[in-house]
């Protein structure tokens, strides 16, 4: 899916890449991704629960800056993630969906689930959309 020239496009930051996240799709009311169990696994052979808090986080907030839009930006203030199961190996996909899209705050409910489509997590985050500070040269 492409995003109209003025939307922010989805840019992996260092974690993001370093868990094998892919984004399948993404626009400000959802944001879809995938990411391999395998290399975000605990000392115990299940998928860690902090990276599934991680990449829950990630696809909120990518979705909140897209709906934030021009010149504003968003930062995670709250999150919350029930884990349901884990899995040992596949992909996990997860769907951040708007669950509130407002000027100020943005809150989106992410589910997480795995190869067979059963949930893993269920996690939301609500982001505070914030203008852009100018950076220094």
């Amino acid at each position: 899916m492409s995003a109209p020239s003025d939307t922010w496009t989805i840019e992996l930051g260092e974690l993001d890449a370093a868990m094998g996240v892919e984004v399948l799709e993404q626009s400000a009311e959802r944001v879809v991704a995938r990411m391999p169990v395998a290399g975000n696994r605990q000392s115990f052979g299940l998928l860690h629960g902090g990276a599934s808090a991680a990449f829950a986080e990630a696809l909120g907030s990518w979705a909140a800056v897209i709906h934030a839009g021009p010149g504003r930006t968003a930062v995670g203030v709250d999150l919350s993630a029930t884990h349901h199961r884990s899995a040992r190996d596949g992909y996990v996909t997860g769907v951040a969906t708007a669950v509130h899209r407002g000027s100020t705050l943005a809150t989106y409910e992410v589910v997480l689930t795995d190869d067979d489509g059963r949930r893993l997590c269920t996690a939301r985050i609500t982001n505070l959309i914030l203008d852009k500070k100018e950076q220094a040269a």
